[in-house]
């Protein structure tokens, strides 16, 4: 019942959001203000609010993000390896690499929200908020490198840090550890002002995901998005497992790391493959393979 409990309301969301989109209900306007006003507004205040309200273990934490950091750093170069040795074009390769790794933190939040509660949302919160910034290099870097980008390091450089400066879901969260560090507390009035609007975030947020979502990419690219989720929705979690074992992670603090290890591929590929001379329909088809994928080591995740 657990598995059903958490993993039925986010696959509920997502079909309806492609059925609304199917049957002309949304459109593509409406998608992307609702992804805007997520992504800038709702998800960061969301993330303020929780990581603000109390702060988890830090020692936990720590052993936590290493076991992340470790383990994306592991598959980040079982990409590069399976770029040679499957022989994805250049014009492919920053695609697939980043849907080896990258995460969509909406669907983690949303599963973490309703099978581990407040303590799991904050530890979840700190955790994505230390690693987007890691994953962000390593995305960046990779599309740079074999896209063809001509730019040089100055300006690369200075793309990439305004891309992790302006970033609202790092600054939701550093506002968050700030606001926890001194040990503040929200009035009764902002408490739930934060309430009502953390509670539009996730509904909007699946909803927008599933309206994305499109089965047409896979008809060209099934075996390099099936090998991307393979990177991503099986061996990520795989090698999370045993990382969190070997830091003596338990509790709240491993199921959150197993959720996060699970996760299908961010829709933020796509973007970032269009930005950066990318395979823009690899991204989608990855996008879409994975989250249709994802719930097999999601409800494994919530088990262990």
């Amino acid at each position: 019942m657990t598995v059903l409990n958490a993993i039925f309301p986010l696959f509920t969301l997502l079909l309806l959001g492609s059925l609304l989109k199917q049957f002309d209900i949304t459109n593509d306007n409406f998608l992307k203000t609702s992804d805007r006003l997520v992504y800038y507004i709702f998800f960061p205040v969301m993330l303020f609010w929780k990581i603000g309200s109390a702060a988890p273990d830090h020692g936990a934490m720590v052993d936590l993000c290493a076991a992340a950091v470790i383990s994306v750093s592991l598959v980040f170069l079982l990409s590069l390896a399976a770029i040679r040795l499957f022989k994805i074009s250049r014009f492919q390769a920053g695609s697939f690499s980043q849907a080896s790794f990258r995460f969509n933190s909406y669907i983690g939040m949303a599963i973490v929200m309703t099978s581990l509660g407040e303590s799991g949302v904050r530890y979840f919160g700190l955790l994505i908020g230390f690693v987007i910034p890691y994953l962000n290099v390593l995305a960046v870097s990779t599309l740079i490198l074999y896209s063809g980008e001509k730019g040089g390091f100055r300006e690369n450089s200075t793309y990439l840090l305004k891309a992790l400066i302006s970033n609202p879901l790092i600054l939701g969260c550093v506002a968050g550890m700030v606001f926890s560090h001194f040990q503040l507390s929200f009035p009764v009035y902002m408490d739930n002002t934060f309430s009502m609007m953390s509670s539009v975030t996730m509904p909007l947020a699946l909803i927008s995901i599933g309206g994305s979502l499109s089965l047409g990419g896979l008809k060209h690219n099934t075996k390099i998005s099936f090998i991307a989720a393979l990177l991503k929705i099986a061996i990520l979690p795989v090698m999370g497992y045993f990382l969190l074992k070997a830091f003596s992670v338990t509790g709240v603090p491993f199921k959150a790391g197993m959720i996060f290890f699970s996760l299908p591929t961010s829709t933020a590929i796509y973007v970032l493959s269009s930005q950066l001379n990318s395979d823009v329909e690899l991204a989608s088809a990855a996008i879409v393979l994975s989250t249709l994928l994802s719930f097999i080591p999601l409800s494994v995740a919530l088990l262990v």
